[in-house]
C-alpha cells in the first residue's frame, strides 16, 4: 500500500512540477500551430470554408514565393558550409597552445551578447552608401556601391551571418576537440601516421556528433537571418535577399493568414525533413564507427 501511495504521490509531484511548462507550451506552441495549420486549410479566417490544399496549389503558383524559396535554399547552401569550414578552422587553431588564445576566444563569443539591432547599426554604417566602406573606396579612387541595392547584397548578409554565428559554432567545435582522447593522436604518431591522416581519420571521425549537431544549428540559425536582413534592408530589399522570411512578413502585413501560414508549413515541413535525413545519415555514420 505504501508503495501505491508513493507513486501516486510522485505522480502528483511530476505533474504539479510540469504543469506551468506544459500549460505555457500549449498556450504559445501548440495552439498557435494548430491554429495556423487550420488556416492553412481554408478560404478566410473568419467563417472560413475547407478548401483542403487549395492554398498550398495557390502558393506554388506565385512567383514571388518561389524568389523567396530559392534565395533562402542558396543561401544556406552557401552560408552553411562556410561557417563551418570557417569555424572548424578556427577551432583547430584555437586548439592548439597559442599566445592569446583565450582574448581570442572571447573575441569570437562577442557576437554572441551583442543585440541584434546594435548590430545592425554597425552593419549599417559601414555598408552604407555614405558609410565607411565607401569612404574607404571613393579614398582609393574608385566610385562608391550601393550595397544593399545591388547583388552584392547576398554578399553583406553573408558576412553579417558568418559574423553572428561563427563565434557559436567555434565553442561547439572546440568542445568536441577537447573530448577526443590525446592517446589516439599519440598512437597514430607512433605508428607513423602524417598530420592528414590524423585530421582525417581520427579528427573527423570523432567529431561526427557535433559536427551533425553544428549543421543542424546551422541551418536553422540561415532561416533567421531575416531579423538582420530586415532591419539593414527594410520589407522589399533586393531581389537576391528577398527571403521567406520577407515573403511570410509581407503577407501578415496584408493580413493574408492563408498565404502566411501555408508558407510557414511549407518552410517547417523542409526543415524537419532535412533534420530527419541528417538524423539517418549521422546514424549510419555512427554505426560504421562503432
Amino acid at each position: 500500500m505504501r508503495t501505491g501511495k508513493l507513486k501516486t504521490n510522485n505522480g502528483c509531484l511530476a505533474w504539479l512540477i510540469l504543469g506551468p511548462s506544459l500549460l505555457g507550451f500549449s498556450l504559445f506552441y501548440l495552439l498557435p500551430f494548430v491554429t495556423g495549420f487550420y488556416y492553412s486549410l481554408v478560404d478566410s479566417p473568419i467563417n472560413g470554408t475547407f478548401v483542403g490544399l487549395h492554398n498550398y496549389g495557390a502558393l506554388l503558383k506565385n512567383p514571388s514565393f518561389f524568389l523567396a524559396l530559392a534565395n533562402t535554399a542558396k543561401f544556406t547552401l552557401i552560408c552553411v558550409p562556410l561557417n563551418m569550414i570557417l569555424s572548424l578552422g578556427v577551432a583547430l587553431l584555437l586548439n592548439q597552445k597559442l599566445q592569446g588564445r583565450n582574448l581570442f576566444r572571447t573575441i569570437m563569443i562577442t557576437p554572441l551578447v551583442v543585440p541584434v539591432a546594435s548590430v545592425v547599426l554597425v552593419w549599417q554604417a559601414f555598408f552604407d552608401l555614405n558609410g565607411v566602406l565607401n569612404s574607404l573606396i571613393h579614398a582609393l579612387g574608385y566610385p562608391p556601391v550601393d550595397w544593399m541595392k545591388t547583388n552584392w547584397s547576398r554578399v553583406v548578409i553573408l558576412v553579417v551571418y558568418l559574423w553572428k554565428n561563427i563565434g557559436y559554432s567555434v565553442i561547439l567545435f572546440l568542445a568536441g576537440l577537447q573530448n577526443i582522447p590525446a592517446e589516439y593522436y599519440e598512437a597514430a604518431r607512433i605508428d607513423g601516421a602524417s598530420r592528414r591522416q590524423e585530421f582525417f581519420r581520427i579528427t573527423l571521425v570523432y567529431l561526427t556528433p557535433t559536427t551533425f549537431f553544428v549543421f543542424v544549428i546551422s541551418i536553422i540559425n540561415s532561416f533567421k537571418v531575416f531579423r538582420e536582413t530586415y532591419l539593414i534592408s527594410g520589407e522589399y530589399p533586393h531581389n537576391s535577399i528577398y527571403m521567406l522570411q520577407h515573403y511570410m512578413n509581407n503577407m501578415f502585413m496584408a493580413l493574408d493568414y492563408q498565404k502566411l501560414t501555408s508558407a510557414a508549413f511549407i518552410m517547417a515541413a523542409f526543415i524537419v525533413a532535412v533534420v530527419l535525413l541528417l538524423f539517418i545519415v549521422e546514424r549510419k555514420i555512427t554505426n560504421m564507427i562503432n
